[in-house]
């Protein structure tokens, strides 16, 4: 068994929690940053996994990262921390921006000050939406960045700084280019968890509709608990580097509510759908779809849950919490 030891950052959303079960089967000591003392999700952390050493920080405050380093010396870091909403992000452009961009700039310089000799390995949580308004499908490693909301320029400011870092000063530093990935632990906020937590509550007799924006919006949409297996690979490798991580199947929001309110046997689901244009964003991304064939060919990676069984999987997971 390993004796290493991890921080991550973001420990409290879903992947947060799937990468520290993950590490934690795999025998590390992790350890993660998390905002104040009486954040509400200390005690869904300390739920799950009771092992977690928790250090309170903030990625907006430097200090704060450098004691956690310290208190941790972690052989390996995942930076997972970010104002990940992006409809939140044209209300809150600023906020998102010092978290998520300027956050991994302070998580990557503080690594440079306390690890001088690069003993640590990191990992930066980029994102699908730096490609934005596509220019090719499928989506590569290569692929130019486009980004069409605050979160996607602040996302990829941190992944140009991942790799300014790595070629700047030799920092084994690596950046996965993940696409959206679900599960039943991802926020009500988002549209996969907003629609299978309404058709669950709709087959109970709970609520009568759910109100959505663009329904024709298509996504690569994977499993969270798959994608962070991708993540740990990524720091095993020799040499780094940055890595699509996708399934290769595009899907539309009509496809996740054909499923979902099948899976609980209500047809013509149109009849519980409201579309509300409070719900679209200012400037839309219509289609993004990943080519993730550099994972399965040098990390062994692949996603193993099917679209189908995701949603299905998001919707009993809500009756059965009902």
């Amino acid at each position: 068994m390993s004796s290493r030891r991890a921080l991550i950052t973001g420990i409290t959303g879903q992947d947060g929690l799937y990468l520290s079960e993950l590490l934690l089967s795999k025998g590390y000591q992790v350890h993660g940053l998390i905002r104040g003392q009486n954040n509400p999700k200390r005690v869904l952390v300390e739920e799950i996994s009771p092992e977690i050493v928790l250090h309170e920080g903030d990625l907006t405050d430097f200090a704060s990262i450098a004691r956690a380093l310290k208190a941790s010396d972690p052989d390996e870091v995942y930076n997972l921390g970010a104002v990940s909403f992006v409809a939140h992000s044209f209300r809150s452009a600023l906020h998102t921006s010092n978290v998520t961009g300027q956050g991994a700039l302070n998580v990557l310089e503080a690594i440079r000050l306390h690890d001088p000799d690069n003993r640590i390995r990191f990992y930066q949580a980029s994102s699908s939406e730096m490609f934005g308004k596509v220019q090719e499908t499928p989506q590569t490693e290569t692929t130019r960045f486009y980004p069409r909301s605050p979160y996607a320029a602040a996302k990829a400011f941190a992944h140009h700084m991942t790799v300014n870092y790595r070629e700047a000063y030799g920092m084994h530093a690596s950046a996965g280019i993940l696409f959206n990935h679900e599960s039943p632990r991802r926020g009500p906020e988002f549209v996969t968890r907003k629609i299978t937590q309404a058709v669950a509550r709709i087959s109970l007799g709970l609520q009568d509709e759910i109100r959505l924006g663009n329904l024709d919006a298509a996504r690569d949409w994977g499993f969270a608990g798959d994608y962070v297996e991708a993540m740990w690979l990524m720091l095993q490798q020799d040499e780094p580097r940055d890595f699509v991580i996708a399934t290769g199947e595009l899907h539309t929001v009509r496809d996740v509510l054909e499923i979902a309110f099948a899976h609980v046997g209500i047809n013509g689901w149109a009849a519980h759908v409201a579309t509300d244009a409070e719900h679209l964003r200012p400037s839309e991304v219509d289609h993004l779809v990943g080519d993730s064939s550099e994972a399965r060919a040098h990390l062994d990676w692949e996603a193993t849950t099917s679209f189908e069984t995701l949603i299905k999987g998001m919707v009993e997971s809500e009756v059965t919490a009902h």
